[in-house]
């Protein structure tokens, strides 16, 4: 029993070695093999870590792409804007046909009322002078043949006209139905001395009244453009659509150009005209004294004008 259990033991001793041994072997084995695994996953993890930083990386490309692109739209359009003519004759040239055609029409009525202005300035102004030259001379006439004989002018014709009417009433036997026949003449001749030097005020009313409007719809048209602009462009930046609101509101200022000027002018005219109408009616006034005047004292040139034929009165012989 003795040497039984002496020879199992070394037996035992020696599995137990193989055993480590095998162990050690293996383990070996696996420490030897795990560099080539390593180097064999190497080629599918670099997809995968490539992937990944691609991923990683592409919204940090958007992103700075998208940051980049905005300044760069604002700087190209702030470089157009400074670039822009935004002079009055710029914007002019830039404009939409209509609103330039808008703003030709507007400048040509802006020359007209100053045309007007300086013409009818002029003519109001000579006018009321020899007015005032000629009235001066009437009332220092004694009756109306002397005044006829210095008369010039508007005074002139309302002599003649006077004149004309004593004529045509020399037979008639009362003197109120004279006078006011030459009084409904003079007043005629007066109105028609307003309605003369009251031509061409006209265009300035209707300048004044109309002129904002027309550039109000020049205003609106472009303000317009520039909405259609803003949606072709898909951008709200200012310096994209300030040039074409600029040209817009370039009509309503010439609008206004036109209109403020005509509209003071015409009120300025009215009551020129006014006072001129004023001083035509105290040269009527001033010959219907004469009339007046030489009808309550009959001349013997009046007494002796002989009547008609037509109503001279039919004489009956007697016997």
């Amino acid at each position: 029993m003795n040497m039984l259990s002496t020879r199992s033991q070394p037996s035992s001793l020696q599995a137990l070695l193989r055993n480590l041994l095998t162990a050690v072997a293996l383990l070996g084995a696996i420490a030897l093999s795990l560099p080539d695994f390593a180097q064999a996953q190497e080629p599918g993890a670099q997809p995968l870590n490539a992937a990944h930083s691609t991923a990683t990386s592409a919204p940090t490309e958007a992103t700075t792409t998208a940051g980049t692109t905005a300044p760069t739209a604002e700087a190209s359009a702030a470089e157009s804007l400074l670039t822009a003519d935004m002079s009055p004759w710029g914007m002019f040239q830039n404009a939409d046909v209509i609103v330039r055609g808008v703003m030709i029409g507007l400048a040509l009525a802006s020359v007209l009322t100053w045309t007007i202005w300086l013409s009818k300035g002029l003519e109001l102004l000579g006018a009321k002078r020899r007015l005032r030259h000629e009235l001066s001379h009437l009332k220092q006439a004694r009756s109306l043949p002397e005044a006829q004989r210095n008369a010039t002018g508007l005074s002139r014709h309302l002599i003649e006209d006077a004149q004309d009417e004593l004529q045509l009433s020399a037979n008639a036997r009362g003197n109120d139905g004279i006078k006011e026949r030459v009084s409904f003449r003079l007043e005629r001749l007066v109105a028609a001395s307003g309605r003369q030097m009251s031509k061409g005020t006209g265009m300035l009313a209707t300048i004044g009244s109309t002129a904002p409007f027309v550039g109000l719809f020049g205003t609106v048209w472009g303000i317009m453009n520039s909405f259609i602009g803003i949606a072709k462009s898909q951008t709200t930046n200012i310096a994209v659509v300030a040039p074409g609101i600029a040209e817009a509101l370039l009509a309503t200022a010439l609008g206004l150009v036109a209109a403020i000027p005509a509209v003071v002018i015409y009120n300025v005219f009215a009551r020129s005209i006014a006072g001129y109408k004023a001083q035509v009616a105290d040269a009527s006034a001033q010959v219907l004294l004469l009339v007046s005047r030489d009808l309550d004292l009959p001349s013997p040139e009046r007494q002796m004008t002989p009547l008609p034929a037509k109503i001279q009165p039919h004489m009956v012989k007697a016997g």
